[in-house]
Order: structure tokens, then C-alpha cells, then sequence
């Protein structure tokens, strides 16, 4: 590492950042250090919510730059947000305002996407940039899949960032995402950068020739060494399958799955993670389900769990008012992708912020020009899902997405041939084309909630966005609100992966009404059920922490230097608004 001087700068606060500044710009080239508002616009500003000023955003190019760009800015006391993709609902990759007691750096690290597949495919290495989309790409050829195919990979997420959040993801088999294996710094008390191979792979020693090699997968079968800690959850199907449980089967703070990075959230620098991989599946088959009966979707769950041989591999729900909301609020993003791909939208995203910078310096009147923009060039554009798609999801109340691979396709095909008749509902198969139409409508939904704010600000407070896990033997899953609270709402949309009773539920609220105390009451009836959120997207600046999650930051973090007040926690230097709390 190149060393900083700090006696020979001149003792002002803003010239010794300056300098740091200077230096971090000869390890990754100048034009990767964003410095000012518009540059860093889309960097610092959370995909649903949270942001705030940055000192710069840094990109490094290679694992050695990382390590060295982190060394100087641990030894300046910066803090640092370790970001991907940014694609996060909850602001957990950017600052959240402007209250802190140190500068804030980003630390971008999207150009750093090497994924190695180790063991024929059965395992791969990713390392900070790789998405999910690429994984998917690169596991093809050995006919594997990642342990999330679909979702949060439409948004461009980062395998990383999924693995830092415990993200659920649809696929009902395979649980959170979990890994004990990875490679990471972590930042000791006195400031000094540690790094730790829990990897299973023999690199070295000294830190700069492990992340030289493993950048540039200079290792080979001979140094993967034997290791039997866990590279995905394998006790998940159980979990799901226990439909009389009292708790959730996946949550972010389910002390079960917190192990050093995983459910980090942005407390340690992961270098790489080491995942399982899965077998794809050739045959698939979408089963549509529609009933205005949500009791209906009840006692199909638990049958299913309790009785088939062969889960889903995945139990989307939808409920009509989100299905209409994302018809005509999704309808961009539904194109881009169909069109283009999912490797497409960060650049999407990278010009839906340059255009709202640039027009934001013009102090136009029109608020949210991009979306406004998006909005009017799709809305005039032919309809652009299957007619039995769209007429199920307008004929029904609660819409399941159930798809089934293999042998579970006939098993399920014989359960619903026989299931309605009198309880109410149908269902139909959809053909290739369909099932790709109606997935990928929802999994656009959550952007969609987000469009419809940003065009009718004028009659939209926000979104109380709560993603919760109830527990397994829950049956009256679907909410009644109070009047008063209902009374606040313009929509109220849900949707979320039901065998696992994960639930999105984005509530927009009315002008002029306290969102504060719309999440509050909602919240509190969740508590009541015995619900636990956040299920999937973890705390970011919009979730308390409870005190296992905290207790576990704090023991990663012991400096408080690394992603700050997240899950509603101290920003202070060594947690000291913690310790005054405590007393």
C-alpha cells in the first residue's frame, strides 16, 4: 500500500481529505473517484429510499485495489459503505441523511465481477461485483443454477449483497442465502483492516498475494482444501415443511443463519463467497391459480407441504390491486427487460439518474422527470401480457404463480384437478410463453409501487414498505386494517412468496397523513400474529435491529466504521450513542 504521509499535509479537515482523496486516485485511476452531487447521484441515493451526501464514491478495479482503497480509508477514519448493485428496498447500501460524525465513502464494487465455478460447477466462487444475472449465465453450460434464479435477479442484484442480507429469494427449497465460507476484512478497534480466509481455499498469506490470486484464479483442485462448513442452508425443506410451527421459517434476524458474512449487511468487506450450486431443471410447468377466497391458498399450502413428495420451486402471490398497480406502473421495466435482458437496467437506472440530475439543475417543476418520461413513451404501447394472464389476475382476488419442475409437475397436476369444485377458483396451464410473461410481471411489482408514487406525488405521502414472515401455522394470512389506519391508504399491495409465508406488503399512503404512525399500527399488529420483519431485505435505515442482530453487528464492527446506523443503531465512532443507552 502506497502510505499516506499525514504529517507533510496541512492540518485543515477538508485538505487531509484531499489528500487521502489523491492517493485513493492513484491506486483505481481518476476517473473511477466520483467526487460532487450529480456524479454520485445515483450511487448514494437508495433504490426505494434512503440517501444522503458522500465524501466520494470509489471504484476499484481488482481485489488488491479494494483492500488498499479500504487500508486508507480505515486509517483516515472514514466510514465506509461497501456497495454492488444498490438495488436493496430498505437504503442498506447508502448513507441515510446527513448526521454523522465522520466523512462517508462508497466503495462501488461492480467492476470487480469475477465468478469462478469450482468443482464441475457444483460450487462457484463470486467475488463483490458478480450478479445474480451473470451467475446464471455462467452456470448454463454446466446445466446449474444459482441458489436464486429469479426476483431480485431481474433488478441486477449482486450475489454478495444477497448473501450479506440472508435474501430469501422465491425458490421454496432452498431457504435464505447462506454461506460459512468467504473471504473478508474485517476492521479491528484501533482501526487496522484484518483479513480472514474462511474461504477453503489455499491462497497464501501474506493479504495482497491472496486477493492477486484469487483475482486472477491462480489456484487450482489441489488447493481446495477440505472443508465441511455449510455453502447454503441444507435444512430449509425441513423448515418450510413444518407447517405447525409457531415461528417463521426464514427471517433476517434468525440468530440460526448470522454467521460472519452472512447477514452481515455491509459490517464486514467481503472479498468472495463460496456457494452451492443446483441442478437445473429441464421440464417446468406454471400452474394459475386464481380464487377470491384466500382460505382457498390456505389449505393448499399446508397440503402441499404436508403431503407432496415434491415441493415447488417457487409459490408466487399476487394480490389484484398490486397486479393492476404493476400493469400499468411496471410496464416499462416488464418491456426492458423482455427486450433487452436484466443486464440492461444498470445502465437503465444510470440514465434515469443522469436525466433527473440534469433536469433537476434546469429547477423544472415537474418532479421525478425520467419516470414521468418512462411512463408516457410505454403507455400508448400494445398490452404486453397473455390474455388469460391478464383475465385471471383481474378476475380474481389472490392470484398463485405455482411453478413445478419434473416429477412434481404430474403430482401437482393430479392435487388441483380435483381441488376446487366447490371452495371456489380455477386455475389453468400456462404455456412457455405465458409462464415467462407472468413471472416476470411479478417481479416487477415492487418497482412498479415505487413508479406509482413518483408519478402522483402530489396525492402520495410515501410507501410504508413491510416485508414480513409469519409464522408457519398461520392461517388467516391475509390483514384486515382498523378504519382509521385503512383510511390513510390509497392502496394497500401485496405480494410475496406464499408457501413460505413471506409477504410484501407496500402501503401507499395518502397526502397529508403521518406515515409514522401508519407503520406503527401496522407493526403492532404484525406483533400480535407473531410476525417477524423484516423476512428478506433486511433492516437497512427502515427496520429497527432487534438485540441479537445488534449484539451481532457490533461484534463484527467493534469500530462502528462500516455501513453505520443501519437497523436504527448508533452512527457513532465505537457505538458510544449505544453505550450512553445502555447506562
Amino acid at each position: 500500500m502506497t502510505p499516506i504521509d499525514f504529517d507533510v499535509i496541512p492540518s485543515t479537515r477538508s485538505t487531509v481529505h484531499d489528500g487521502v482523496i489523491h492517493v485513493i486516485r492513484r491506486i483505481v485511476g481518476r476517473r473511477h473517484v466520483l467526487i460532487g452531487d450529480a456524479r454520485t447521484r445515483r450511487y448514494r441515493t437508495g433504490f426505494r429510499s434512503g440517501g444522503g451526501p458522500v465524501l466520494a464514491v470509489i471504484r476499484p478495479g481488482s481485489l488488491v485495489e479494494q483492500w488498499q482503497v479500504a487500508q486508507h480509508c480505515a486509517a483516515a477514519d472514514f466510514i465506509m459503505i461497501i456497495q454492488s448493485a444498490n438495488t436493496g428496498l430498505t437504503g442498506g447500501s447508502t448513507p441515510d441523511g446527513d448526521n454523522y460524525d465522520r466523512p462517508i465513502v462508497i466503495i462501488n464494487t461492480l467492476r470487480i465481477n469475477g465468478i469462478h465455478p469450482i468443482r464441475d460447477g457444483r460450487q462457484v466462487v463470486c467475488l463483490p461485483g458478480a450478479t445474480l444475472d451473470r451467475l446464471e449465465q455462467v452456470l448454463k453450460p454446466f446445466h446449474r443454477e444459482p441458489h436464486s434464479v429469479i426476483g431480485s435477479s431481474c433488478l441486477g442484484a449482486s450475489v454478495i449483497g444477497g448473501v450479506c442480507n440472508n435474501s430469501g429469494g422465491a425458490l421454496v427449497h432452498r431457504g435464505p442465502a447462506y454461506t460459512e465460507l468467504a473471504l473478508y476484512a474485517r476492521l479491528d478497534p484501533d482501526g487496522r483492516l484484518r483479513l480472514i480466509n474462511h474461504l477453503g481455499i489455499a491462497l497464501g498469506d501474506d493479504p495482497e498475494e491472496i486477493l492477486w490470486r484469487l483475482d486472477r484464479r491462480e489456484y487450482g483442485n489441489l488447493d481446495l482444501l477440505a472443508d465441511e462448513r455449510a455453502a447454503s442452508d441444507p435444512d430449509y425443506e425441513h423448515y418450510v415443511r413444518d407447517i405447525d410451527a409457531n415461528i417463521p421459517a426464514r427471517f433476517n434476524a434468525d440468530p440460526r443463519r448470522l454467521f460472519e458474512v452472512s447477514g452481515s449487511a455491509g459490517r464486514l468487506i467481503v472479498f468472495a463467497v463460496r456457494l452451492d450450486t443446483f441442478p437445473a431443471q429441464d421440464e417446468r410447468k406454471l400452474f394459475y391459480i386464481g380464487t377470491d377466497d384466500p382460505a382457498v391458498l390456505t389449505d393448499l399450502r399446508r397440503k402441499m407441504l404436508a403431503e407432496c413428495a415434491i415441493l415447488p420451486v417457487s409459490a408466487e402471490y399476487l394480490h389484484r390491486d398490486m397486479f393492476d398497480i404493476a400493469v400499468r406502473y411496471g410496464k416499462d421495466s416488464f418491456l426492458v427487460i423482455e427486450w433487452l435482458g436484466t443486464r440492461f437496467l444498470p445502465a437503465l437506472f444510470a440514465l434515469k439518474s443522469r436525466i433527473d440530475s440534469a433536469l433537476g439543475r434546469m429547477k423544472l417543476r415537474a418532479a421525478n422527470p425520467s419516470d414521468r418520461i418512462l411512463q408516457a413513451l410505454v403507455r400508448h404501447l400494445p398490452a404486453h401480457l397473455p390474455q388469460r394472464v391478464f383475465s385471471f389476475g383481474k378476475r380474481y382476488e389472490h392470484t398463485l404463480l405455482l411453478d413445478q419442475a419434473g416429477a412434481g409437475i404430474e403430482e401437482t397436476r393430479r392435487v388441483l384437478q380435483n381441488y376446487f369444485g366447490a371452495r371456489g377458483g380455477d386455475y389453468f396451464e400456462c404455456t412457455p410463453i405465458e409462464r415467462r410473461k407472468a413471472q416476470l410481471h411479478r417481479f416487477v411489482a415492487a418497482g412498479a409501487a415505487i413508479r406509482f408514487r413518483a408519478i402522483h406525488h402530489e396525492t402520495v405521502e410515501d410507501i410504508v414498505a413491510i416485508d414480513v414472515a409469519l409464522p408457519r401455522n398461520t392461517t388467516s394470512w391475509f390483514e384486515t386494517l382498523p378504519p382509521d389506519v385503512d383510511g390513510a391508504l390509497l392502496h394497500k399491495l401485496y405480494y410475496g412468496h406464499f408457501f413460505c409465508q413471506v409477504l410484501h406488503q407496500d402501503y401507499i399512503v395518502r397526502k397529508g397523513h403521518d406515515c409514522a404512525w401508519v407503520k406503527a399500527q401496522i407493526c403492532a399488529s404484525l406483533d400480535q400474529r407473531g410476525g417477524e420483519y423484516p423476512a428478506e431485505h433486511n433492516v437497512g435505515h427502515v427496520y429497527r435491529a432487534k438485540p441479537a442482530l445488534r449484539e451481532f453487528y457490533q461484534e463484527l464492527d467493534p469500530r462502528n466504521a462500516l455501513n453505520p446506523g443501519i437497523g436504527q443503531t448508533s452512527r457513532e465512532r465505537h457505538w458510544q450513542s449505544s453505550q450512553r443507552d445502555s447506562r
